[in-house]
């Protein structure tokens, strides 16, 4: 099943970067790769409960299983052993990172409390953005009653873009609400 995102990037993205960027192949206009939600497990790394529902909300918003990252040495001060459960990952491709982003741009992101806008200065120089979110309540999948914990997450969006400005023009098409300098 075709996105609405893939199919708007095809007519509409593509000759609109080609012209303003100058490009003479339509295969130098940059395009999304893959997006990465992570999101650190804190004291529920102790809690094999919360582990759960944090894995099953992770999949719910994004309609895909995380991966279960676990602690490389044990670290006494953090209470962290090795091999411990710390973090879960989803790394999104295709169809289900043009349905995320989709609903993280028309649905989450208005709804964030007195939302200003993303920050436009969270490129990292090679045209890939990342962004964090302090609670899991904005995505409409997430029953309020059926939270265990508030927990945020970060999000990587990895572009093909050489520059971060053409980074910028790629999103700011798709609709990514930046502020306005």
């Amino acid at each position: 099943m075709v996105q609405r995102l893939d199919k708007f990037y095809q007519t509409t993205v593509v000759p609109q970067l080609k012209e303003q960027f100058k490009y003479s192949n339509t295969n130098q206009v940059p395009e999304l790769k893959k997006i990465v939600i992570n999101r650190g497990l804190g004291d529920a790394s102790q809690n094999s409960k919360l582990l759960e529902s944090c894995s099953n909300e992770l999949s719910i918003i994004t309609g895909q299983q995380g991966v279960t990252t676990r602690s490389k040495k044990a670290i006494a001060g953090f209470k962290v052993r090795e091999k411990m459960p710390i973090g879960l990952v989803v790394t999104l491709r295709k169809d289900r990172m043009y349905a995320f982003l989709d609903r993280l741009i028309n649905l989450a992101l208005p709804r964030i409390r007195d939302f200003q806008g993303m920050n436009p200065k969270s490129f990292d120089g090679h045209g890939n953005y990342s962004l964090g979110l302090n609670e899991q309540l904005m995505f409409p999948e997430i029953d309020y009653d059926k939270i265990d914990q508030i927990q945020g997450m970060d999000i990587s969006i990895i572009t093909t873009a050489r520059t971060d400005e053409e980074a910028r023009a790629l999103l700011s098409s798709f609709g990514m609400p930046f502020k306005k300098k």
